[in-house]
C-alpha cells in the first residue's frame, strides 16, 4: 500500500512539474494568454513609458518583441512559435499577409477612437474599408543633407546624389525596395516596377552611384550624419527627425518627382491569445494623448488628427514631415509584388552592393 502511495504520489510530483514547466515555456514564448499581451514591433517604435502605462491601466504584463524587417516579421509569425496578440507590419506586407489569411479580421465594433484617425488614411487601397489594420505611423522617404558640405539649392531631386561634389560622401538605406525605388522615380517610373527594361535601367544608372556611395547601411544612418561623417544620406522621415534634433546642420528634402509614401499599421494576427487585450492595446493607441505622446517621442507622423492637435506647433507644422497635399500626391505606396518580383528587386540591389567601382 505504502508503495501504491509513493507511486502516486511521484506521479503527482512529475504533473506538477511539468504544469508549471509548460506554464514557464508559455511566458517565456508569449503565449501566456489573458495575463499577457505580446507585441512585435519595430525597434525603438514605441515610447516605453506608454508600454508602462499600459501595463498599470489594464493590468496585463506586456511581453515586447522587435524585428528589423517585415520580411523578418512575416517569417517569423508564418512559422509559429509564438503567439503574437499584436504585431505593426507595413501596407505592402498587411496586403501579403491578408492574402496569406494571416491576420484577423477588425471588429470595428469593439473600437473607441477610431474617428480620431484623418480620413486621409483610412480605407487605402491596401485595406480597403480598414477591415485588417488600424493606422499607427505613415511618413515618407527622403534625403538628408549637412548644410557644411552641400548647398540647400544642390540637393532637391533624386538625381542630385549622382553629383560628382558627393563623391564617397552618401549613405544609401539597406533596403532593395528604397533604393531601387529612388533610382526608379529619378527616371519617372514607378517604384512598383515590374516592367523588366525598367528595372534594368534603374540597377545600371545605381551602378554609376557607387562612387559617390560611402555605405550602405541601417540604423547607423542616425549617428554617422548626426557625428557629420557624410554629407547626404537616403532615409525614412522619422530617422531624420531624430538626427534633425541632434545636429542643427542637418535638412530633410522629400524629392519633387516623386518618393515613397509609407504607412505603417496595427493588425492582428491569426494565432493571437489574447484577443481581449489586442482590443484594449488598439483603444489605447488610438486615445489622443497616447499618441500625441508616442508621436513626439518617435519622430514619425501621426494619423491621429485629434493627436495632432496635441503636438507642439513647430512639429505639427513642420511640412518636412507633415507635408501638404499638393506634395503627397506625387509619391507611390509600396504594393505586395509578389514572390517573383521580390526576388528579381533582392537580386538587382544585391548586384548593385558587389558592383565595382
Amino acid at each position: 500500500m505504502k508503495k501504491l502511495q509513493s507511486l502516486l504520489i511521484g506521479i503527482l510530483a512529475i504533473i506538477l512539474i511539468l504544469f508549471f514547466g509548460v506554464r514557464q515555456l508559455e511566458k517565456a514564448s508569449g503565449m501566456a494568454g489573458a495575463d499577457t499581451l505580446t507585441i512585435y514591433n519595430w525597434g525603438d517604435y514605441i515610447d516605453p513609458d506608454l508600454l508602462r502605462k499600459f501595463e498599470k491601466e489594464s493590468g496585463y504584463k506586456v511581453n515586447y518583441e522587435t524585428f528589423d524587417s517585415n520580411e523578418a516579421m512575416f517569417t517569423k509569425i508564418q512559422q509559429g512559435g509564438t503567439a503574437y496578440d499584436i504585431t505593426i507590419p507595413s501596407e505592402y506586407m498587411i496586403q501579403k499577409m491578408m492574402k496569406e489569411k494571416m491576420l484577423l479580421p477588425i471588429d470595428h465594433k469593439k473600437l473607441t477612437g477610431l474617428e480620431n484617425i484623418d480620413e486621409r488614411f483610412l480605407n487605402l487601397d491596401f485595406d480597403p474599408q480598414n477591415n485588417y489594420s488600424i493606422p499607427y505611423f505613415w511618413g515618407t522617404l527622403g534625403i538628408i543633407y549637412n548644410d557644411k558640405f552641400i548647398g540647400e539649392d544642390q540637393i532637391k531631386h533624386w538625381d542630385d546624389l549622382w553629383k560628382p561634389a558627393l563623391k564617397d560622401n552618401v549613405m544609401l538605406i539597406d533596403g532593395a525596395r528604397e533604393v531601387l525605388g529612388l533610382s526608379l522615380n529619378s527616371m519617372g517610373y514607378s517604384l512598383n516596377s515590374k516592367n523588366n527594361q525598367e528595372l534594368r535601367k534603374a540597377t545600371d544608372k545605381l551602378n554609376k552611384l557607387t562612387t559617390n556611395v560611402k555605405a550602405i547601411v541601417a540604423d547607423e544612418i542616425k549617428m554617422y550624419m548626426i557625428n557629420e561623417e557624410s554629407a547626404a544620406a537616403v532615409t525614412f522621415s522619422g530617422e531624420a527627425a531624430e538626427m534633425l534634433d541632434g545636429n542643427e546642420h542637418l535638412h530633410y528634402v522629400i524629392p519633387s518627382e516623386g518618393s515613397n509614401l509609407w504607412f505603417d499599421n496595427i493588425v492582428i494576427p491569426k494565432t493571437a491569445k489574447n484577443i481581449k487585450g489586442s482590443y484594449e492595446f488598439i483603444n489605447f493607441m488610438l486615445r489622443p494623448e497616447n499618441a500625441a505622446q508616442n508621436a513626439e517621442y518617435i519622430g514619425y507622423s501621426t494619423p491621429n488628427k485629434a493627436a495632432k492637435k496635441l503636438l507642439p506647433e513647430e512639429i505639427s507644422s513642420d511640412e518636412q514631415f507633415y507635408p501638404s497635399d499638393e506634395v503627397i500626391k506625387h509619391l507611390e505606396v509600396y504594393e505586395d509584388l509578389g514572390a517573383k518580383y521580390l526576388g528579381i528587386y533582392n537580386d538587382l540591389f544585391l548586384e548593385f552592393k558587389m558592383y565595382r567601382r
